[in-house]
């Protein structure tokens, strides 16, 4: 049967590829620790599943307001406006199946053929992915270790051009944990207010911070609230990935073209799912902040192994929960090194060129598993290694 001619320009998301490889290499019988999967190994906090169970029983298994129920609108919009910086009305929020849903609608509402979006790169597939879909150009904005894997700001204006349509803002980031600082992000908001562009801020990670990092949204900036897109959602905070919410908080001139492709596409998320996020918003934090201090010790562990083995060095990244090694002193592309640990040690990570031609010389490790693996995985990475290394000097 006859695809349609756009499905050429869909990309994909290689960590579900890779995943499925994984699980049939174990299906065989042969042990693999899992890097590959930006996922928590953390169940859902038991006070989430607990109000979702109780909602359940209530009966809430109706069809939902398409943009949510107005009491985790209302939560969001709380939260947003305590811990971003600026006031969201609760009009402004909507509820979507995943962060994806978020980055769907602001490229197919916003985005013509022939237009121009900037997209980190390294950065996350599907903001590429998407903008080829609709038929525009994704222009890569270069995010090199160099410069702590933060974009350079005064390289940003050469990648605009009048065909410039918007830009992806992600941070912290993935794959790199990369951090914007507060002037960064200060000199993309004058170059989006200067160029007339619009923003899509995806702050997924912004609560996995280290060290005093601060996060800051864009959309906080003078100027910016009336043209950032904020995506976030519950997946990584609370580790809900299997509950399939994000959210968008939209500026008020976007809040038709939100509810309709959301009409037009999913209807709405499920009722009883989105009670259980009124409570991870409402209820205690404490696992939110044992998660983070958790995240952090697996992230001090695995820079440090790394580190110690010949031919790799790792940044310590501030945010989310990657590293983004560079392994050219292996003699190797992150490409076949990745295939090898997989195949010839058994541990499954990402080539970094599957988030963009400048992660070609890295790859990505996700820390969110056990210290007990994380420290198997640098004894297995060391013993493929080293005997590299060694072979080339």
């Amino acid at each position: 049967m006859r695809l349609a001619a756009r499905m050429g320009s869909l990309g994909t998301e290689s960590a579900f590829e890779v995943s499925a490889r994984a699980r049939a290499l174990e299906a065989q019988g042969r042990s693999i620790i899992h890097l590959q999967i930006g996922e928590p190994d953390f169940d859902t906090p038991a006070n989430v599943r607990e109000a979702a169970k109780l909602a359940l029983d209530a009966g809430a298994t109706h069809y939902p307001p398409f943009a949510g129920l107005p009491s985790l609108r209302e939560a969001i919009a709380a939260d947003a406006s305590a811990r971003k910086g600026f006031e969201v009305d609760p009009a402004q929020v909507f509820v979507t199946v995943g962060g994806k849903g978020v980055m769907l609608y602001a490229i197919l509402g916003l985005v013509d053929p022939g237009d121009e979006v900037l997209v980190p790169d390294p950065g996350y597939p599907i903001y590429e992915s998407l903008t080829r879909f609709v038929g525009a150009t994704p222009v890569p904005i270069p995010i090199r270790m160099s410069n702590d894997f933060r974009l350079d700001v005064d390289e940003l204006p050469s990648l605009i051009t009048p065909r410039t349509r918007g830009i992806v803002v992600n941070s912290p980031a993935n794959p790199t944990g990369g951090v914007l600082t507060r002037s960064d992000l200060e000199r993309i908001a004058e170059l989006a207010i200067e160029h007339d562009l619009w923003v899509l801020a995806d702050e997924i990670y912004g609560r996995i911070l280290y060290d005093g990092a601060e996060h800051v949204s864009i959309a906080s900036l003078p100027g910016m609230t009336d043209r950032t897109i904020v995506l976030d959602g519950f997946s990584k905070t609370f580790a809900m990935t299997g509950w399939r919410m994000g959210y968008a908080i939209v500026p008020q001139t976007l809040t038709a073209m939100y509810g309709q492709l959301i009409i037009n596409t999913i209807s709405g998320v499920a009722t009883f799912a989105q009670v259980g996020a009124v409570e991870a918003l409402e209820g205690p934090q404490d696992d939110v902040d044992a998660m983070v201090v958790e995240f952090k010790a697996r992230r001090d562990l695995i820079v440090n192994g790394l580190n110690a083995i010949p031919g790799i060095e790792c940044l310590t990244p501030t945010g989310a929960f990657y590293v983004f090694p560079r392994i050219s002193g292996t003699g190797l592309s992150g490409a076949d090194l990745a295939e090898r640990l997989l195949h010839e040690a058994g541990v499954c990570v990402l080539p970094g060129s599957a988030f963009g031609i400048h992660g070609d010389d890295h790859i990505r490790i996700s820390y969110a598993n056990s210290q007990e693996n994380l420290l198997e995985a640098l004894r297995r990475i060391r013993a493929l290694v080293a005997p590299l290394v060694a072979a080339r000097v």
